[in-house]
Parts: C-alpha cells; sequence; structure tokens
C-alpha cells in the first residue's frame, strides 16, 4: 500500500495525464463541447448529457446526439419558442431514460428558464441554504417536479435526502463549475467554490478508490462520496475533484483494480 505521500504522487501523475483536451474526444462532455458561444446551451447540452450518463460512452453520446439534433442544435431558443408534444419524441431516449421522460424534461427546463432565472440560479440558491454541493442537488430537484409530471421521471434525478450519491448530477456540476484551464472542463458558473464540489462517484471511480485505499465504505452512496472527496481533500483542499480523471483513467482505460 502506498503511503499519503506516494499516493498524491501518483494521483498527480494520473490526473495531469487524463485531463487533457484529448480525454474529450472519447467522453460524453463532447457533446456541452459542440457549443461555444451561448452558455445556456453548453448548461443544456451539459445537463441532457449527464442525465444519461450510463452505460456504454459510445450509447451515451449517440443518444445525447438525438437530444441536441432533435433540439435543432440551438437547445436555449429551442427551449424557449418551441411548441413540441410527446408524439414528437418517440424515437429520444437512453435505456429505461424514455421518451416521456425526455417530454417532461424539456418542459421543466423551460419552466427554469423562464421562471427561475435558469440552471445556474437554481444550485446557486439551492447551495446557500447549506452551503453544500448536496442541499444544492436537493433543491435544485424540488424546483425541477413542481410541475405536473409522471411518478416514473422521478427516477432519474437524484434523491439525496435518500442517500443517493447524485453522481449524474456531480458530474455536471464538475463540468459547469471547475476550470480546469485545459479545455475539457468549463468553468461558466462561479456562484458554488470548486473547493465544495463532490465526486462523481461511479463503479469505476469507486472501484479504483477503494483499491487504493482512498475509502472504505462498500455502497456508492451518498456517505461514499463524502468520505472520499474529504479525503482527497487532503492532497488538494481547493479542487478535490480533479483526482476524478487519475480514477476514472485507471478504472476505464487502464483496467486498475
Amino acid at each position: 500500500m502506498l503511503n499519503n505521500f506516494e499516493l498524491k504522487e501518483f494521483l498527480e501523475e494520473k490526473y495531469n495525464l487524463y485531463n487533457r483536451p484529448s480525454f474529450i474526444e472519447s467522453d460524453p462532455i463532447q457533446i456541452p463541447h459542440q457549443f461555444t458561444k451561448k452558455k445556456e446551451d453548453i448548461e443544456i447540452a451539459a445537463f441532457l448529457t449527464s442525465t444519461i450518463a450510463w452505460g456504454k460512452r459510445s450509447m451515451i453520446i449517440k443518444n445525447a446526439e438525438k437530444m441536441i439534433a432533435f433540439m435543432q442544435n440551438n437547445p436555449y431558443e429551442f427551449l424557449l419558442n418551441e411548441k413540441i408534444s410527446l408524439s414528437d419524441v418517440q424515437n429520444i431516449g437512453h435505456r429505461t431514460f424514455k421518451p416521456e421522460d425526455f417530454f417532461y424534461f424539456l418542459q421543466s427546463l423551460k419552466n427554469i428558464y423562464k421562471n427561475h432565472g435558469g440552471l445556474e440560479e437554481v444550485f446557486k440558491k439551492g447551495y446557500k441554504t447549506n452551503n453544500s454541493v448536496f442541499s444544492a442537488i436537493h433543491f435544485f430537484r424540488t424546483i425541477f417536479f413542481e410541475l405536473q409530471h409522471e411518478q416514473r421521471t422521478e427516477k432519474h434525478i437524484a434523491n439525496v435526502a435518500k442517500n443517493s450519491a447524485a453522481k449524474r448530477f456531480n458530474l455536471f456540476l464538475m463540468w459547469m463549475i471547475r476550470n480546469d484551464n485545459r479545455g475539457v472542463h468549463f468553468g461558466i458558473w462561479n456562484k458554488i467554490p470548486v473547493s465544495e464540489l463532490m465526486i462523481p462517484l461511479d463503479v469505476h471511480s469507486g472501484n479504483t478508490a477503494r483499491a487504493l485505499g482512498l475509502f472504505s465504505r462498500k455502497q456508492n452512496d451518498k456517505k461514499a462520496v463524502e468520505e472520499l472527496t474529504r479525503n482527497l481533500k487532503e492532497f488538494d483542499p481547493s479542487d478535490p475533484v480533479k483526482y476524478d480523471f487519475a480514477l476514472f483513467g485507471l478504472g476505464v482505460f487502464e483496467g486498475f483494480k
């Protein structure tokens, strides 16, 4: 087992290896990277892409591209101005994320931009309630489901009150808030500190982190995210989630166990 100094050096090495523009080529983050001019286009594309970020990455990218194409490659203007029905989206989804879920997501996002000041504003308000990313996610979930909706759609928005790890939310927030100055993350939101971001824990990063002795909890849940992020803060208090590149890269690209 590596000591703390050796472990930090190892994680820094892998972070520097994977936090570079070439990472985008095979990752779903390439979808919001199609947009460069309008903040709202980037965040809408990122939100929808991160929502379906589970399973094969090639399929995530393919289905996210379908969503963006449906929105005429102009997400913000489409949300505000186009009127659609459920029948218009029948071929759009991802695994258990069905057309009716996508349809509600569009309605709710439209409501958020028209009546709540946009995605960043909602997360900022939620963060301020308890100065925590998990409070931001909890608040966002309340706003997101304030419209009439099917119960089935709720499973696609993490419920941190039930100890969810909220992997896809933490991924989305990392994309929006963290400015890596390396062309991967966007850093277009500044209302939540980078130091307060939480690791987007998944099977790969969880298994890698356990193998490295970074945390001990067996479940990939909210408590595990808090434990792992707290331990990573010992290596970089200002930017603990940067090590997600190392953990993810080791697990996916190197098969580290």
